[in-house]
């Protein structure tokens, strides 16, 4: 139970509705808790549920013992909140034949008829009721302590056969379908990390379109060996921009805690990373915006390797490094993505608290602040969206990436990050 509570921020808006007959209970105290008999079903309509909305709300062992799992999730449906998050807990296919066979052995509690859930049937019934298929997940392959090695056994399977999704407790985390006809124009802070950048900040803003909603720049500059902090200084005080300029002093060290720093200073409702080097057309993020305002998708990621790059834009070894690393996101993370280092990167700054409990729980350092923001979407199920951007090489400067050291630290992250995405907490 203790991945789910990780996906719950918001603890006082979260609702849990377990079968009355099942044996995974173990919820914390500030969760609202109702055990519902599925043969009877789910009455919306009781005083429990008056004049409520929730953020989150977690289906334990219902879903597949339902009599009417259409009927189940259409009322769910209108006790979610906007953008709140459904997680269906229940037990994974792969597994029934085998745990029937437990049951008739005596070796576990027999329980209710399951059916054969899979991802694309709960894809199928979530669209029917207004909701969407966000990811799944799973959890626990060894489902005994045998004297507290449980949890260690689980620990050494997940990590070798945690592509093939064994595990028997599945997560599936739905939301609700996009609204594309209510287009609202959210505020939007730009946040623009900068170290060793003089000759690229004046050209960058002066691409920079002009939006029709409020918008402010932000130039987060790290120590520079050149005179990038007085340039944004000269940048401000110019004061002739269609747009505010906010210009801080890098406290820390790299690029992402340049970004983490922007965002706390950060005034407006949407968060727009663009990296300083001008490598990817600012003219871009006008396509991002799109994407948020009309609630397409709450995190937004371009991708380098669809069109053809520009000579020299990115070196052989970088490339290839990237290509493997988004193979091993996607599989990780449950949706696809195609590019998950490039620095153009578009979400809510709401959701930066999540940012925050997702770095708690990874406990690794990400020079770039990328796979911390994807890793982010991906763990507590917003819907990620990809925009294809044209890759050019940089004008003036040298890159600030150091391959082989910054590669391994991503190499531990995504390690780290496998863990925390597919191993149990304790195995039951």
């Amino acid at each position: 139970m203790n991945e789910i509570m990780r996906l719950i921020p918001e603890e006082k808006s979260a609702l849990s509705l377990v079968n009355s007959k099942s044996s995974f209970r173990n919820h914390p105290s500030f969760l609202e808790t109702i055990l519902v008999d599925p043969e009877v079903g789910l009455n919306i309509e009781s005083t429990a549920f008056k004049n409520k909305k929730y953020k989150t709300i977690i289906l334990t062992d219902l879903f597949e013992v339902s009599t009417d799992i259409l009927e189940l999730l259409s009322m769910v449906n209108k006790l979610l909140g906007k953008d709140g998050v459904i997680v269906i807990c229940s037990i994974n296919q792969k597994w029934n034949r085998i745990l029937n066979l437990f049951e008739r052995l005596n070796l576990k509690d027999e329980n209710q008829k399951r059916l054969f859930i899979n991802s694309n049937i709960v894809l199928n019934i979530a669209k029917v009721t207004g909701l969407e298929f966000v990811t799944q997940r799973n959890k626990q392959i060894f489902p005994f302590k045998m004297l507290g090695l449980g949890s260690l056994i689980n620990n050494i399977l997940e990590i070798l056969f945690f592509p093939f999704s064994f595990g028997i407790r599945i997560y599936s985390i739905l939301n609700q379908q996009e609204k594309f006809n209510e287009e609202k124009k959210y505020s939007k802070s730009i946040i623009i990390p900068a170290k060793n950048e003089e000759k690229n900040l004046k050209p960058l803003l002066n691409q920079i379109p002009k939006l029709e909603e409020d918008h402010e720049i932000i130039l987060a500059i790290g120590d520079s060996e050149d005179k990038t902090y007085e340039v944004a200084k000269e940048i401000k005080e110019a004061r002739s921009w269609p747009f505010e300029v906010k210009v801080i002093k890098q406290t820390g060290k790299g690029k992402a805690n340049a970004v983490w720093e922007a965002v706390e200073e950060a005034s407006k409702e949407v968060i727009i990373i663009l990296d300083a080097d001008i490598s990817v057309n600012p003219e871009t993020i006008v396509q991002f915006n799109s994407v948020i305002d009309t609630g397409k998708a709450s995190f937004v990621n371009g991708t380098r390797l669809i069109y053809g790059m520009e000579s020299g834009a990115m070196r052989i070894v970088n490339n290839l490094g990237n290509r493997i690393f988004q193979y091993i996101v996607s599989i990780i993370i449950g949706q696809k993505i195609t590019d998950s280092l490039c620095g153009t990167k578009v979400f809510f700054r709401k959701d930066f608290n999540k940012i925050k409990l997702w770095k708690e729980l990874v406990q690794m350092k990400d020079p770039f602040g990328d796979f911390d923001m994807i890793f982010t979407a991906g763990y507590f199920g917003l819907k990620i969206l990809e925009i294809p951007v044209r890759y050019q090489a940089r004008v003036y400067g040298v890159t600030q990436i150091k391959r082989f050291r910054d590669g391994y630290k991503l190499i531990i992250y995504l390690f780290n990050s496998i863990k925390i995405f597919k191993m149990s907490s304790n195995a039951r």
